[in-house]
């Protein structure tokens, strides 16, 4: 069974900076796309950034500039560095990863984390 694991939420100053990590644990054979996802409180869940097997990065235009996606795939853990903190990215922070079971077939399952909550108020 594979877990998520996410830390690294918390309170912070507009202008701050916080590190969302996610780690993933279980047996497995690789991860494929790993992103993050934000919900704020009466809006739907939405893409912040996704980062492929390969390396490539897509970030939604709101935090282009300002954060930035990482994978470890020794640590089998993905990163968000969240700078420059607004109001407006106070949300619950999820990370989801695809992963491939077994390396005998191209199957891929969905794994979410429990969720981190950050807060940008001063």
């Amino acid at each position: 069974q594979v877990q998520l694991v996410e830390s690294g939420g918390g309170l912070v100053q507009p202008g701050g900076s916080l590190r969302l990590a996610c780690a993933a644990s279980g047996s497995f054979f690789r991860m494929y796309r790993m992103a993050w996802y934000r919900q704020a409180p009466g809006k739907q869940r939405e893409l912040v950034a996704d980062i492929t097997i390969s390396g490539n990065e897509n970030y939604a235009d709101s935090v282009k500039g300002r954060f930035t996606i990482s994978r470890d795939n020794i640590k089998n853990t993905v990163y968000l560095q969240m700078n420059s903190l607004k109001a407006e990215d106070t949300a619950d922070y999820y990370c989801n990863i695809k992963i491939e079971p077994s390396p005998f077939s191209s199957r891929q399952v969905d794994y979410w984390g429990q969720g981190t909550q950050v807060t940008v108020s001063s």
